[in-house]
């Protein structure tokens, strides 16, 4: 909706021989109509104060007589500057002059703008001085994947030198400005400041909410740009500068091209690309008996983890592969066939069509590389392929990928020869290799899987689909994603924050490199890459981000298997006092809150542990060996109504240094029966598997996360175990840096839901 500010001062009229004052429509449909698609500054200025946004007093004039003449009504000192259609970059080009004393001055200088830009130069625009140190900048830019993105940040001349911007998807909520505010790295500046006011924070929403809705209200907008968006003394804000950019005609076109194919693209039915992850029965077309080829890897792999369905296996050679017949052609096969794992050549692929849709397989794994990676040709042989398939009535997972599994059908159809156990971590992965690596991970340290699957080219399948299909899927708890490229933005952001709201989704990012927009026409543009506008959309999502790929294997252990915090409010429990400094400097840089500890919990613990304990948070244990008082300690700070959550340090892992010492003590004194030494091997397991368990209990209990943090690991160590009969697992994480930035995720994603939930009760 256009807002009417009646304090908000704005151009008597705009450049034209109307009498009156154009809407936001009339002038940005005269601007194209021109052909021209950059607007004069003040026409742009006209825009935003329809929509509520701040803008300086200034007027137009066409020579420097009337330059001086309105300088002199507005009072001195003034801002002029040169206006031109061609003109973007007015300060680089020596265009603005600010600070003006003088009807003289101000004459001077507009006869020097006429004569040094002459043929670029529209007329002249005369402000009075806007008085403020403090200078923001914001604006909107259109992102190809993912629509018009609102910016906000500091501004100014060193504004691509400070950097200090954020970005979020338009049309923006009342909780995405907030946000926008907060996560700008000098807010402070935005306080009160060398005398000056702070900055009103109302304006600064009405703002960048103002800018959404014009970006909303006009697509083919390109840009826009406010800088400097002046602080004024008193804390009002007043937009001195505005550039308005629109598509060109072919822009234009393009680009409503590829948004309409977006918001049209096909969406796969989820009930059947579920099934796929389920079949009864699965043909390798392409087996082979040689070992190390993908059509002998894949079908030893099923058969190996215990797959119960029928496999058949394919090979124009006929005979026997793997003590099993095989098939000539798929059509041969008597049985039912859910679905055809496919290896053979690229160009064959097509051709094989019209056999499953005569044997009605509705999905294919197709394995097989040499398509859209390898080029045009195979981009083109993909197309055909997509389409015949679609004919058909067969969904495509691939091509080019490395396989996929669930666990809950002992399905297990990849290169890894890895076979998890059922859990509730959906994987998927844009990198085959990177996604069969967290799958060894996972089995490796007993992180249960809902499904793995490697997207590879996404020719009908893209990560949108998988997103969506687990949204209800009961057994997920967790998604994790690896993400080279988004195919589609607005559904991919659209997606992920329905699903957030009821599971989180945790990403790794690849290729983070510095793609900027090449034609950019300001700040906004300039500051822009597609790395910042993904992180946004993720922020916004409320996406959990991973920097690393073992951070898709902590968040999952403790996404899976422990409760949300409700706060960020963390205790600590420490063997050792170094552990728990070091941890605790952690816990503030991650801006998790180390509150102090209550008399009633000190005066506990006082009656358990040496009168030379810490007294405080971190609770040093000062090393005691009774495998009770951690216990005890554990449960007394989650008794506590001042703690969200409890990390617990060098408790795990003792083990490993007292079976040194009996180890030693075995070899260097005879003495000892190697039937004591056994058992006290077997005593110092089972202490630390209470111990594990009553982690677990305590976590159920008090529904709180605990996260622990292993002295040292061996080859029984693990980052997650499970516990028979609870709700809950035990987490062990080998470094306090991986405990406490695993704990900092999962508060950032529980705050999410909360500032969700309360927006929606509004």
């Amino acid at each position: 909706m256009i807002k009417n500010d009646k304090n908000t001062t704005s151009s008597d009229k705009i450049t034209t021989s109307l009498d009156k004052i154009l809407t936001a429509s009339e002038i940005l449909e005269k601007t194209i109509r021109s052909g021209i698609n950059t607007l004069c500054e003040d026409d742009s200025k006209i825009i935003l104060k329809q929509y509520g946004i701040p803008v300086v007093q200034e007027k137009r004039v066409a020579n420097p007589e009337d330059a001086a003449k309105a300088a002199e009504d507005f009072g001195f000192p003034v801002v002029l500057k040169g206006l031109g259609s061609n003109i973007s970059h007015k300060t680089e080009m020596g265009l603005v002059k600010v600070g003006l004393t003088s009807r003289s001055e101000v004459k001077k200088t507009a006869d020097q703008f006429l004569k040094s830009s002459k043929d670029l130069i529209d007329g002249l625009l005369v402000q009075p001085k806007i008085e403020g140190t403090r200078e923001l900048v914001a604006g909107v830019f259109k992102d190809p994947q993912f629509g018009h993105v609102v910016m906000f940040g500091l501004g100014g001349i060193l504004t691509e030198a400070i950097n200090d911007v954020v970005f979020r998807i338009a049309p923006l909520k009342d909780i995405d400005v907030e946000h926008m505010i907060e996560e700008l790295s000098l807010k402070s500046l935005l306080d009160n400041f060398r005398g000056e006011e702070k900055a009103d924070r109302n304006q600064i929403k009405s703002i960048l909410k103002g800018l959404s809705e014009i970006a909303v209200k006009f697509p083919f907008i390109k840009e826009i740009d406010i800088n400097p968006l002046i602080i004024t003394k008193k804390g009002d804000l007043v937009a001195v500068d505005a550039l308005v950019v629109t598509e060109t005609g072919e822009e234009r076109k393009k680009s409503a091209g590829i948004f309409a194919e977006i918001d049209n693209s096909t969406l796969v039915d989820k009930k059947l690309l579920k099934s796929l992850f389920y079949p009864d029965s699965v043909a390798f077309i392409g087996a082979s008996a040689s070992f190390g080829k993908w059509g002998n890897m894949l079908p030893v792999d099923t058969l190996s983890g215990g797959f119960k369905g029928e496999v058949y296996l394919v090979n124009p050679k006929g005979g026997k592969i793997l003590n099993k017949k095989v098939y000539k052609s798929v059509c041969d096969i008597k049985g039912k066939v859910d679905l055809a794992v496919i290896t053979i050549p690229a160009h064959l692929v097509p051709g094989l069509i019209p056999e499953l849709k005569e044997k009605k397989i509705k999905g294919m794994l197709l394995i097989t590389a040499g398509f859209k990676e390898t080029g045009q040709k195979g981009a083109e042989l993909e197309k055909e392929l997509t389409a015949k398939a679609a004919d058909a009535g067969i969904v495509i997972l691939g091509p080019n990928t490395m396989g996929v599994c669930n666990p809950y059908n002992d399905f297990f159809c990849s290169s890894a020869h890895v076979h998890p156990v059922p859990g509730s971590t959906a994987l998927v992965s844009q990198s085959g290799n990177l996604g069969v690596q967290i799958l060894a991970f996972a089995e490796q340290q007993g992180i249960g899987i809902r499904m793995f699957s490697g997207t590879g080219n996404e020719a009908m399948v893209g990560m949108e689909d998988y997103i969506e299909a687990f949204k209800e899927d009961v057994k997920t708890r967790t998604l994790l994603l690896y993400i080279e490229n988004v195919k589609n933005g607005k559904r991919f952001f659209k997606s992920a924050a329905e699903v957030s709201r009821k599971k989180p989704i945790v990403v790794l990012k690849g290729g983070r490199t510095k793609a900027g927009f090449k034609a950019a026409a300001s700040h906004t543009g300039a500051l822009a890459s597609n790395i910042r506008v993904f992180d946004a959309a993720c922020c916004q999502a409320g996406i959990i981000k991973a920097d690393q790929p073992m951070d898709l294997v902590n968040l999952s252990a403790v996404f899976s298997s422990l409760p949300l915090p409700k706060g960020n409010r963390v205790a600590i429990m420490t063997l050792g006092g170094g552990w728990g400094v070091v941890t605790s400097d952690l816990c503030m840089e991650y801006g998790l809150e180390m509150p102090r500890l209550p008399e009633k919990i000190i005066s506990k613990l006082d009656t358990i542990l040496p009168s030379y304990w810490s007294h405080g948070n971190p609770v040093d244990i000062v090393g005691e060996g009774d495998p009770e008082i951690p216990k005890t300690a554990v449960e007394e700070l989650l008794k506590w109504d001042g703690c969200d959550a409890v990390l617990h340090l060098g408790i795990l892992g003792k083990r490993i240094f007292a079976e040194k010492m009996i180890d030693y003590m075995d070899s260097s004194d005879p003495s000892h029966s190697k039937k004591d030494l056994d058992f006290m091997r077997e005593m110092l397991i089972k202490i630390e598997e209470d111990y594990v368990e009553h982690i677990a209990r305590l976590t159920e209990k008090y529904e709180k996360p605990v996260i622990g943090v292993s002295i040292l690991t061996d080859s029984r160590s693990k980052i997650l175990y499970r516990i028979e009969n609870c709700r809950y697992n035990s987490v062990f994480f080998p470094s306090p840096e991986r405990a406490v930035k695993s704990l900092a995720s999962m508060c950032r994603y529980g705050k999410w839901k909360e500032d969700v939930k309360a927006l929606e009760n509004k």
